[in-house]
């Protein structure tokens, strides 16, 4: 409780606090699910912080949704007005440079400036030297005189390498970090929790860089907030937690929507390749002075031709002139045999053997690499190179050796530049199974506490992540709940193929202004995409007096969401897979009606079918792929959109989800494709399933109930 720092908890809380509390200090892992209003960032974070202050060890809380950073860093302040605690906000080094370099550049450049100050502090010591030795020769020391002279033929020596670094490339934030007195800067970053803008301006101010000296004052800290990518990369959680002082096993790992942990992992693991590397890998070795060169360059021209064979001939009549800018994935693995790139490759290929000369090509691509650094070190280039041969190689070589391991699906993928209207493609190793990447993070680490609205069922999370035997607590809405209402509305399932269907169009707009008309305020309704929600929109225009509000793709949300939260009458669309599904709260009379139109699977391709074969391979279940793949994380994307609505206690409103799918009664007929049996137990008890017409009547009801009208209710 002195890791609390409001009052007192709420029962629910207090007990996953002490069950929580429990389950680190033996080492174990936990799956927490708690509704909004649980209270689950401290309901971690507080047994989290007792545990480590205990053992010795640090806490990190990271997330993937930038609004709850910022909860993150709101109880963190609160709890350090109550608990002495060192809390650090950690962001990656792109967003903290104060002159807007990569991470390559940076290390170059923090090696040179480092050097440029040692041999300045070299120089001062050697002039001290000199001097103290000048004046014990001026007293009569003969043997000083000659001291002296052997410091002085020093000195010249080190003149002449202070003018050669002078010439290379310099960092003067960091030189500033490693010449002046920065302690003040550690006595300002632990007086509060400081955010990475506020460590930035402090730096930018002085003249500082803000970045390297949060990782010198990060070291036995209590706490650290950052986001996914400082624990899911494998090198970037190695460097951390040497920067952290710890151990692995001193490290106790909390992950906010865990829900996002599954498709996180995967981006981080995937491994990718573009026809471009590969013609810069070329022409770098085309100038590369190497006798080993021409192999290197055999071997990486037969995989650059096969990508270009291999989506070239899967072009259709016309389907070359369609492609678009966005990425389109040509499917080349087989059930029998290598990928079709794979053997285009070997067709391609003849040389002395390919991994000679992928070998070849590792170590060209090694010593370029250490000549590129050589040369931005010493400022005879303005950038840091990256060098080609060595991505495009190393990539071939994992292409080789793991393409056809379980769960990694080979694919290559097309699209066209939108400024040179190029069309050109990229080989990708994509990672099925995320427990590849997070199941080696839990061994490592001493406990993690993975919390979210949506993680239930339990077994399949700890299946797909990697955990073994986890501790699990499930916490649903704590709110009133006769003021709430949940209903499975029957209207037509909207499979992609009866979409287009003018009958079930009507039918589905019908309900939608229903709920519309009968909500007393704002109502929030996501479909499968965005196409959906502007044919919807189309359709409500006209019909409803309230404000339509469409969400686009590619245009900013913030200004949307602002002008619709203002409003007292409108109806907001959007896609169930863009940004206001989850981490965004529409409180009181934000949004009083949440609407789930359809079911958003999402789009079934050859990669999501690849998904549903290792699943079905790792776990040996009747339908565990599509259950696993498809069914579960479909179901969390609806259960998300729900919980945006109703979020205090003295919320009143009304979720409706409008496809037959969800109802109780769609098992018989639709088999795999019913999702009520895939939703929590508790969560199905309160879904009442209602036909289309009677939707506005148990509206009417329910807001009439709770006097939520101002004035005359609607007439039905």
């Amino acid at each position: 409780m002195r890791f609390f720092p409001y009052g007192e908890p709420y029962e629910n809380q207090r007990e996953a606090m002490d069950r929580i509390h429990n389950a680190l200090s033996r080492g174990q892992d936990v799956l927490f699910e708690g509704a909004c209003g649980t209270g689950k960032t401290l309901s971690s974070l507080a047994p989290a912080l007792e545990v480590a202050r205990e053992q010795g060890k640090t806490v990190v809380i990271t997330t993937s949704v930038h609004q709850q950073m910022r909860q993150f860093v709101a109880e963190a302040r609160a709890i350090t007005r109550e608990e002495s605690i060192r809390a650090v906000v950690f962001k990656g080094k792109g967003s903290m440079c104060h002159i807007d370099v990569d991470y390559e550049e940076c290390q170059a450049l923090r090696d040179t400036t480092t050097a440029v100050v040692d041999a300045e502090e070299d120089r001062e010591r050697l002039e001290e030297r000199q001097r103290d030795l000048l004046a014990q020769s001026r007293d009569g020391d003969g043997g000083a005189a000659e001291a002296r002279s052997a410091v002085m033929d020093e000195l010249a020596d080190l003149e002449g390498r202070i003018e050669d670094l002078a010439e290379a490339n310099v960092c003067d934030h960091y030189h500033n970090n490693l010449t002046e007195d920065t302690e003040d800067f550690f006595s300002w970053l632990f007086e509060d929790v400081r955010t990475p803008e506020q460590i930035y301006e402090y730096a930018e101010d002085r003249t500082l860089c803000g970045y390297e000296l949060l990782k010198e004052g990060i070291e036995g800290v209590d706490l650290v907030v950052c986001n996914y990518h400082h624990l899911l990369d494998s090198t970037i959680r190695e460097q951390f937690f040497r920067w952290l002082g710890r151990d692995p096993e001193d490290v106790i790992a909390v992950f906010d929507e865990a829900h996002n942990l599954e498709d996180a992992a995967r981006e981080h693991a995937t491994r990718t390749c573009s026809e471009r590397t590969f013609d810069a890998a070329l022409e770098e070795l085309e100038e590369a002075d190497d006798p080993r060169a021409d192999d290197a360059a055999n071997v990486l021209e037969a995989f650059r031709d096969a990508v270009v064979e291999t989506y070239e001939d899967s072009f259709g009549f016309g389907q070359r002139e369609r492609t678009g800018e966005n990425w389109e994935d040509v499917a080349i693995a087989n059930e029998d045999r290598r990928d079709d790139l794979t053997l285009a490759f070997l067709q391609r290929y003849s040389g002395q053997g390919i991994d000679a000369d992928l070998e070849a090509a590792l170590e060209v691509g090694r010593r370029l690499d250490e000549e590129y650094e050589e040369a931005y070190r010493n400022g005879e280039s303005a950038t840091r190179t990256e060098c080609q041969t060595l991505q495009a190689g190393a990539f071939v070589d994992a292409w080789m050796a793991e393409g056809d391991q379980r769960g990694l699906y080979p694919v290559v993928s097309v699209r066209r530049d939108g400024g040179t209207d190029e069309v050109y493609g990229r080989a990708e190793l994509y990672t099925c199974l995320p427990r590849q990447v997070t199941g080696r993070l839990f061994e490592e680490v001493s406990a993690t506490v993975l919390m979210s609205a949506t993680l239930q069922p339990f077994d399949v999370t700890g299946d797909v992540l990697g955990l073994d035997d986890p501790v699990t607590m499930a916490y649903g809405l704590g709110f009133p709940e006769e003021r709430r209402r949940t209903y499975a509305v029957e209207t037509p399932p909207l499979f992609s193929s009866d979409r287009e269907d003018p009958d079930v169009q009507a039918a589905v707009a019908d309900t939608i202004a229903d709920a519309v008309r009968f909500t007393p305020g704002n109502t929030l309704a996501f479909f499968p995409n965005y196409g959906e929600a502007a044919r919807y929109a189309d359709r409500l225009e006209g019909r409803v007096d309230s404000t339509v509000y469409l969400d686009e793709p590619g245009v900013a949300v913030e200004d949307l969401r602002t002008r619709f939260v203002a409003d007292d009458d409108a109806i907001l669309l959007t896609s169930l897979w863009g940004t206001l599904a989850e981490g965004v709260s529409f409180d009181g009379e934000d949004a009083r009606t949440v609407l789930v139109v359809g079911v958003p699977y999402p789009h079934l391709d050859d990669r999501a079918e690849a998904v549903q074969e290792a699943y079905d391979a790792a776990f040996e279940g009747t339908q565990t792929g599509w259950r696993y793949a498809v069914e579960i994380p479909t179901v969390r994307k609806t259960r998300q959109a729900l919980g945006r609505v109703i979020r205090a206690p003295g919320d009143v409103g009304v979720r409706a989800l409008l496809d037959r799918r969800y109802s109780r009664g769609a098992k018989s007929d639709l088999g795999k494709y019913s999702v009520n049996g895939a939703f929590p137990h508790e969560e199905r008890e309160e879904l009442m399933d209602i036909d289309p017409p009677k939707l506005k009547f148990a509206m009417l009801n329910f807001y009439t109930d709770h006097d939520a009208y101002d004035g005359e209710p609607p007439k039905p």
